[in-house]
């Protein structure tokens, strides 16, 4: 049995926020086995490999040298907002055993974009870095893309590809952000600042946008569209859901939140099989939701991923998922 496999019992024992942040202080003192390498360029950027750490398990960038540790090949931090939150109130936090699933609702808490970057500042590892975005909760909604904006231009020159995060369903109307007129307003913004920045500090830092598992063929299209028109480099496709398919009737199931883990994992990928059907490789894709296994790994590159993220099936699986995910990844 691998460290975690023993230490998965006392971790799940505690309070679910409790034990993630314990999880992430002891991960500061460990090492980990090597990860084998599968190097593959994606939006301009060259990756050892294709299997990352999707945003919202380092919410401050404060453990980012401990978790490069475990053989990723990118990690994502965040989401970051302009102002520092203190997110929902506690328990925000659910596991649903049984079905390898969580629930959070945590709306987006973190340290600010200005703390959050001394954290970036600190990390010694210097491979690929996503930095996730998103809105103060006290932001109103026609003000959203100004929290963008702000949080963009701020992390710019921290980040090798930044995040739009306009699908977690934990701030109000956020998923709003995903219609047509909202969309193209947010992205022509973020486009049109990107210019500047480029061109003042020399590099051009890639775009992706995180969607979510509830759309239908049309919202996936418009997205489509939006993507096509405004050259985002990549869809990161999917967040949380707000849909309790497969939970129905579980302890926790009927908490507000996103559900993650193997209950969304066909739901995901199907909507990832749909945007690379509409975006015909005119974006990157990054597959995320339901990864528990290398078999998992493969399903979402048969959908038309280029990269994918874990989350959930590292609280499940421990740190052995990644490499299982690579070899699997590397071997179709």
């Amino acid at each position: 049995m691998s460290l975690y496999g023993l230490a998965r019992p006392f971790l799940f024992a505690l309070d679910p926020e409790t034990a993630h942040r314990l999880t992430l202080r002891l991960s500061d003192f460990l090492s980990f086995p090597a990860v084998p390498s599968a190097p593959r360029e994606v939006m301009g950027l060259d990756f050892p490999n294709p299997v990352g750490l999707a945003a919202g398990l380092d919410k401050d960038a404060a453990h980012i040298d401990a978790l490069a540790r475990l053989g990723f090949g990118f990690i994502e931090v965040g989401t970051v907002t302009p102002r520092p939150q203190p997110g929902n109130p506690r328990p925000r936090l659910f596991r649903l055993i049984e079905k390898q699933a969580l629930i959070n609702r945590f709306g987006f808490n973190n340290v600010g974009v200005d703390e959050f970057l001394r954290n970036v500042g600190r990390a010694r590892w210097k491979g690929i870095l996503g930095i996730n975005i998103g809105k103060n909760a006290d932001t109103p909604a026609e003000r959203a893309a100004d929290d963008y904006v702000a949080a963009f231009e701020k992390v710019y020159g921290a980040a090798s590809y930044v995040t739009v995060n306009i699908s977690s369903p934990n701030t109000k109307n956020l998923r709003n952000l995903q219609r047509d007129s909202e969309l193209n307003e947010l992205l022509s913004r973020l486009v049109s600042l990107r210019l500047r920045l480029t061109q003042e500090q020399g590099k051009r830092v890639p775009l992706a946008l995180k969607i979510a598992p509830d759309l239908d063929e049309s919202q996936i299209g418009t997205i489509a569209d939006a993507v096509r028109r405004h050259r985002v480099d990549a869809v990161i496709a999917t967040n949380t859901s707000t849909g309790r398919e497969g939970v129905e009737g579980l302890r926790h199931a009927a908490e507000a939140g996103g559900l993650s883990g193997a209950p969304i994992r066909d739901k995901a990928s199907a909507v990832l099989q749909r945007m690379h059907a509409a975006l015909k490789g005119e974006a990157a894709l990054i597959g995320a939701g339901g990864i528990l296994s290398g078999a998992d790994a493969i399903e979402k590159r048969a959908a038309g991923a280029d990269l994918i993220q874990l989350y959930t099936g590292l609280i499940y699986r421990g740190p052995r998922l990644v490499g299982e995910c690579v070899s699997a990844f590397r071997a179709k």
